[in-house]
This record gives C-alpha cells, sequence and structure tokens, in this order.
C-alpha cells in the first residue's frame, strides 16, 4: 500500500516526469515505440491493398457470411426450446 502511494506520487511529479523523459532509456523506448507503430501501420496498409488486388477480401466476405448462416443454422435446431427444458436445468422461470 505505501509502495503504491509511493509511486502514484511519483509518477504525478510533473519535474521527474520531464527529467525522465529527456533520459537515452525513455527516448530510445519511445523511437522503438514509433518505429513498430509505424511499421505495423505500414504492413497493414499493404496487406490490405494483397487482399483488395487479389480478390481476397471478397473470401474472407464469403467466408464470414457462410459461418454466421452456419452458426444460425445450428442454433435454429435448438430454438424454440419448450419451457421446461431449460439448460441451466432450473426448469420453468422462477418458483
Amino acid at each position: 500500500m505505501v509502495l503504491r502511494r509511493l509511486l502514484f506520487t511519483l509518477l504525478n511529479n510533473p519535474r521527474l516526469i520531464e527529467k525522465l523523459s529527456e533520459s537515452r532509456p525513455i527516448r530510445v523506448a519511445a523511437q522503438v515505440t514509433a518505429s513498430a507503430l509505424t511499421r505495423a501501420q505500414l504492413g497493414g496498409r499493404a496487406a490490405a491493398r494483397r487482399l483488395l488486388r487479389e480478390g481476397g477480401l471478397a473470401r474472407l466476405r464469403e467466408t464470414f457470411l457462410r459461418e454466421i448462416k452456419d452458426g444460425v443454422r445450428a442454433r435454429a435446431q435448438d430454438w424454440p426450446r419448450p419451457p421446461g427444458n431449460r439448460r441451466d436445468g432450473s426448469g420453468r422461470g422462477s418458483q
């Protein structure tokens, strides 16, 4: 509890935050993070272009719709259930 309060106080100190932000390890960590985010964004854009070019988006849409329809059909066999046949075993509502 005391450690948590001490950390909270330190992390809410603007002078300490400014000093830490100027330190080499924090700057390097920020650069690595920015680089990773930029690479991920560029990779995502390239993947989206490939999907559009190869017609993969339409295939993805068809697969998604087929899975949804299969799930609805599987659920439809279970519905509507008779009132005394609930999955939780409680029978009809509250007794």
